[in-house]
Parts: C-alpha cells; sequence; structure tokens
C-alpha cells in the first residue's frame, strides 16, 4: 500500500477496531446481564446507559493506543504473540483511562466481570481482524490480478534501492510489471510500456542530474491521465522528514523535523489543557499554603516571572513559585565562577540564593505547579523541553541547539527524568531533548510523566 491509499486503509482499520470494541463492550454487558437473571444473583447490574461513557474513551482513544503501541506496523511481519503482547499493552493503557475518568467525573465503574468478558471479546476480535488483514494482504501478493500494476522509470541504481526500501505491506498490494531506463529509452519507450500494460501509477524515481528528463516523461504521464510520483530523495536530509503539501495551486515538497500535524499531536494539546485543569484542583491547596510559606519565611513577590524562550523562541512570561532571594538574577553574576553546568545554562549546587524554604520547594518541584496556567495558556506543555532564560538561548554555541526549540517547552522531559541537576553536561541535557523531539508519541508522553511521579517525589537529582 502507498500514498493515500495506504491512509485511506489504516483509517478504515481505525474505524473499525474502534466499532469492535465498542460492540464488545456492549456484548459484554449483555452476557453479564444474562447471567445474573439466569442464576438470580444478588448484585444486579446497572443499565447499560449508565456506562455509554466508557464509549466515548473506546472508539476515539482505543485505535490511537493501538497505534501507539506498533499494532498496525508491518503487519506480515508480525507473528502472533507480537500482535498479543501489543493488544494486551494497550489494554491495560485503556484500562487506565476508563478507570481514571470513572475516578475523576463520578462516573458508574463498570462491573469486573463485564471488564474481563470484554477484555476477551476485545482481544479476540481483533486479533481476528488483524489475521483476516494479513490474510487478505498476502493472497494479493500471490495473484497478481489483485494487484495495482505499477511501471518503474529511472536510473537502474535508484530503481533497486527503491525497491529495497519498500515494506512487505507494499510489494503486496503492486505489481511492477516493467521498468524503464530513462538515460537511455526514448520517452516513445515508456509511453509504449503505459499502453501494454494498462498501469494505474508511474514511479520515477533518478538523481538531480536527470531532472529535465524526468520532467519530460511526467509531462508524457500527464497527457495520458497515469499518475506520477517522483521520488525526491535526490535532497538528502539527516534528520529531517519529507513531506508534501500544497501552497495555493503550487506543490511543496516539505522537510520536517518535528511531528507534523495530526491527530495525535492534537490530542496532546487536549491531554495539556485538562490534564492541568486536574492538577490544579489538587494542587490548589498546596499552592496556598506555598504562598502562605513564601509570603512568612522571604520578603519580596510571591511569584517570581520570567521571560523565557518558548515555541521557535517566542518570548513568554513563565510563573514560578519565588524560592530565590529577590536580586538573584544580579548575583548570578558574582557566583558564574562557580557555575557547575556546562555551556550557556548557569547551576550551583547549595545556591546561596535559594531562601529557606526555597531548598524544599525545587526539591519536589513544587515551585513549578503556576507553569499549570502557562500550560493552559498554550505556552507550554506537560512534556516537552524545559524553557530556558531568553538570555541563556542568546548564549547557544552550536546552532543546532535551537532545534530543542521547535516545539513547546515542557513542565518535565527526558532531562527532567533522568537525574535532573546531575547531568551536568548541557550538550547531553540538549541530546535527550532531541532524542525526545525525534522519537515523540504520545506513548512516550505518557511513559515520561509516569516516571516524573517517583522523581518529583523522591526528589532524585534536585539541588
Amino acid at each position: 500500500m502507498i500514498g493515500r491509499k495506504q491512509e485511506l486503509n489504516l483509517q478504515f482499520q481505525q474505524i473499525l477496531d474502534g466499532a469492535l470494541l465498542v460492540l464488545s463492550f456492549w456484548v459484554a454487558h449483555v452476557i453479564r446481564t444474562s447471567l445474573s437473571r439466569w442464576f438470580d444473583s444478588v448484585y444486579e447490574i446497572p443499565n447499560f446507559n449508565e456506562f455509554r461513557w466508557v464509549l466515548f474513551i473506546l472508539m476515539p482513544f482505543g485505535p490511537i493506543v493501538l497505534e501507539m503501541h506498533g499494532f498496525y506496523n508491518h503487519v506480515l511481519q508480525k507473528t502472533v504473540l507480537r500482535s498479543a503482547v501489543q493488544l494486551g499493552r494497550s489494554g491495560v493503557v485503556l484500562g487506565l483511562l476508563i478507570a481514571v475518568s470513572a475516578f475523576f467525573f463520578r462516573y458508574s465503574f463498570p462491573s469486573r466481570a463485564v471488564l474481563v468478558i470484554f477484555a476477551v471479546l476485545a482481544f479476540g476480535l481483533l486479533l481476528l481482524r488483524e489475521r483476516f488483514t494479513v490474510v487478505r494482504l498476502r493472497r494479493k501478493a500471490s495473484n497478481g490480478r489483485f494487484r495495482e500494476s505499477v511501471l518503474l522509470a529511472g536510473t537502474p541504481g535508484d530503481l533497486v534501492q527503491l525497491e529495497k526500501s519498500l515494506t512487505a505491506e507494499q510489494l503486496a498490494e503492486m505489481e511492477f510489471v516493467d521498468r524503464i531506463d530513462i538515460e537511455v529509452a526514448p520517452i516513445s519507450a515508456l509511453v509504449e510500456a503505459l499502453h501494454r500494460h494498462s498501469v494505474s501509477r508511474v514511479i520515477f524515481a533518478g538523481g538531480h542530474s536527470h531532472l529535465n528528463r524526468l520532467q519530460e516523461a511526467i509531462a508524457a504521464c500527464e497527457v495520458e491521465g497515469i499518475e506520477a510520483w517522483l521520488l525526491a530523495d535526490f535532497i538528502k536530509t539527516s534528520i529531517a522528514r519529507p513531506d508534501f503539501d500544497a501552497i495555493g495551486d503550487r506543490p511543496m515538497l516539505v522537510f520536517r523535523t518535528t511531528p507534523a500535524l495530526s491527530w495525535a499531536l492534537l490530542i496532546k494539546g487536549v491531554i495539556d489543557r485538562v490534564g492541568a485543569f486536574l492538577l490544579l484542583i489538587p494542587g490548589a491547596f498546596i499552592m496556598l499554603i506555598t504562598a502562605a510559606a513564601i509570603k512568612l519565611t522571604s520578603p519580596g513577590p510571591i511569584i517570581f516571572r520570567q521571560v523565557r524562550a518558548g515555541k521557535h523562541g517566542k518570548p513568554f512570561i513563565m510563573y514560578k513559585f519565588r524560592s530565590m532571594v529577590t536580586n538573584a538574577e544580579m548575583l548570578q553574576a558574582e557566583l558564574l565562577a562557580f557555575n557547575q553546568m556546562s555551556g550557556p545554562v548557569f547551576k550551583i549546587e547549595r545556591d546561596p540564593r535559594i531562601t529557606s524554604i526555597g531548598g524544599y520547594l525545587r526539591k519536589w518541584s513544587v515551585d513549578e505547579l503556576p507553569q499549570l496556567f502557562n500550560v493552559l495558556k498554550g505556552q507550554m506543555s506537560l512534556v516537552g523541553p524545559r524553557p530556558l532564560p531568553i538570555y541563556e538561548v542568546e548564549k547557544f554555541e552550536n546552532a543546532a541547539q535551537r532545534r530543542r526549540l521547535s516545539v513547546k517547552p515542557g513542565l518535565t522531559c527526558l532531562w527532567q527524568v533522568s537525574g535532573r541537576n546531575q547531568v551536568a553536561d548541557f550538550h547531553e541535557w540538549v541530546r535527550l531533548d532531541l532524542k525526545y523531539i525525534d522519537n515523540w508519541s504520545i506513548w512516550l508522553d505518557i511513559k515520561i510523566l509516569l516516571m516524573t511521579i517517583p522523581a518529583v517525589f523522591f526528589g532524585f537529582g534536585a539541588k
């Protein structure tokens, strides 16, 4: 499967899986209700209407969680055991989502019997659906009549590299009916091959030195009404991922080093806002106590405001509980000789500017709680590289370090759960931030959030 066709097939599978999850939950409730009637159970099962809220979790979030665990990747290479493990892990995450939603919103929680029956049914149906997809793809691969006729055109070396890069799923959808060497074959040979094989698309692969020749061949396909796909890896990149877009009617080849706009990215934004709001509810009492403690133990404002670098370096005002004396920024110049952090960042152990209560606030990250309002305002995320002051960003020695500014800054990150201030090398700090950006997923955010809890609770790496 390639391009839009692959995307549509994936979306259809995800919608079908969401429907199977909903069906499994409804059938599980029906079975449990029937059992209670047949055996005159004392425990009466509530009406299904009380559990309709579960469907609003299963339908949208079920396929997303499955995708996070790679359930839709490389289905032809996967074993049944591998699929079972992915389904098991996804089930745990969905179970946590249901439990957390029931706790916070005080919904009726399904009985254990319903959940067990649901888990068994969903596991079986999803596994059967995947095996059916595998059988269908293999049948297409073995029977050329059901595969798309595709013509390859380009230089021999580029065509070989292209075929090696295709996955088994993509090869199962296509049959390469002919190969045209654009270096030696005339355009008429390409047109003749189009007619002879009745192809639906031509994939071109050639270096930048053959662009004029490729343009002529693509024009011939345009006249014939045949789709022309151009392999654009003659523009070499080491990090950026290519994508296609358009401005007006002008085609654009886009190279991104950050996640493209997607449902997963939109859901991250929802999780940020909802998560910040929910954390502020129990955090309000802690914040009131902290504010009173700061006011009673040291003169000055309760909230420390500082201009930090946001996404793409855009300045924003970040909020923190004040943990230092009011003239801390002026005193920093006198302490530069004691800086224990390499690069532009300033950090020292037993900083004399910290107030009597400030050390405790920093150890358990209580001073960071006001940043939940930055998250609600959309300036920060729950997970992302920590925001740095503007003057520290301006001191970056390597332009590549600015790539950490390509996403929203966050409350916690890989650096935070890797020992925080025990990471004394700024280059290592940046490496962890870039690792997060290059491997971002909702599942990675969830893992970092879960790892942050013990790091904050036990004060790991805090100074």
